[in-house]
């Protein structure tokens, strides 16, 4: 028996504590797991595919398949499915609406690094690209910490509107506020250093395919740069097509493990994550057995 998980049943379905502390074993473990790929294409037109495969976790007897299809313009702008499979047999055990899954697997980890990199004193957020990632973003921040006020920046000021402060500009948000998330489409960087001083944190979620920029290189090399994925962000991330050192960018399990010191001095720090296939099952295993024990949960399945 096969469940089919929609957007409304995955947020009904969704525990942010336990998956945000998946997420944070989960960085602390998978490098004792067999490398994941996430495998991206063109489509004609505006478009573009990816695969993100085996979703895999320690202790989790389930894997995750995930196919999605990105299009800017449309909305949702991500369409797409998840499929949780029984790690035992292949057993279809879900399928999950990919858009929700993606939305909040990457703000929930977003949270995570920010809450995890920034000042525990920085109570000021700026939010530029007040879309579904930038909101579950800011959502799960909430729960980790004190927001005292919110600044944001979209092309579309109604929708910055109902997010926090509008603001005139992608800069004038961020010189407002203590953290900056960005989650754009952006091809050209929408932020430069002379935004940055002392204490600032960053975490931009705009860098996870080859083209995509949010941060100009000059800000990047003035910062101490964290990353979900090392080898994923020199070939289709933050640190593809840049001057920035490969060397120099710190993996965020080592933060989470103690092996590297979450703020080192008081220099600006940007986190850029490419995402990765294991944070789709670290949301979709909890949704699921959640999902599975409900009493409503026959009404959303086949055989």
């Amino acid at each position: 028996m096969t469940l089919l998980l929609s957007r409304t049943d995955i947020e009904a379905a969704l525990d942010i504590p336990a998956v945000l502390a998946a997420l944070d074993a989960g960085f602390r473990t998978t490098d004792r797991l067999p490398a994941a790929q996430r495998v991206g294409a063109r489509l004609p037109g505006p478009g573009t595919a990816m695969c993100l495969i085996p979703g895999l976790l320690p202790d989790v007897p389930a894997y995750t398949v995930k196919v999605n299809a990105k299009f800017p313009a449309a909305t949702p702008a991500l369409r797409g499915i998840v499929c949780l499979h029984a790690l035992a047999d292949g057993e279809l055990l879900a399928l999950l609406d990919s858009a929700s899954v993606t939305a909040w697997r990457t703000g929930l980890a977003a949270a995570l690094a920010t809450h995890t990199l920034a000042p525990r004193q920085a109570r000021t957020v700026a939010v530029i690209g007040a879309g579904a990632q930038n909101r579950t973003a800011l959502r799960a921040l909430r729960t980790l910490r004190p927001i005292d006020e919110v600044y944001a920046y979209d092309l579309d000021p109604e929708r910055a509107a109902a997010v926090g402060t509008v603001m005139p500009s992608a800069r004038a948000a961020a010189t407002a506020a203590d953290i900056v998330l960005t989650a754009t489409w952006s091809r050209e960087p929408l932020l430069d250093a002379d935004v940055l001083r002392p204490g600032l944190h960053l975490t931009s979620l705009g860098f996870d395919e080859p083209g995509k920029t949010e941060l100009s290189p000059a800000l990047l090399r003035a910062s101490r740069l964290v990353v979900d994925d090392p080898a994923l962000a020199a070939t289709s991330g933050v640190l593809h097509d840049t001057t920035v050192d490969p060397a120099l960018a710190t993996p965020l399990a080592d933060v989470l493990r103690g092996t590297a010191p979450a703020r080192p001095d008081d220099r600006p720090t940007v986190f850029a994550p490419v995402g990765l296939p294991w944070q789709d099952l670290a949301l979709a295993w909890p949704v699921y057995l959640a999902a599975r024990s409900d009493a409503a949960s026959p009404s959303f399945t086949f055989h």
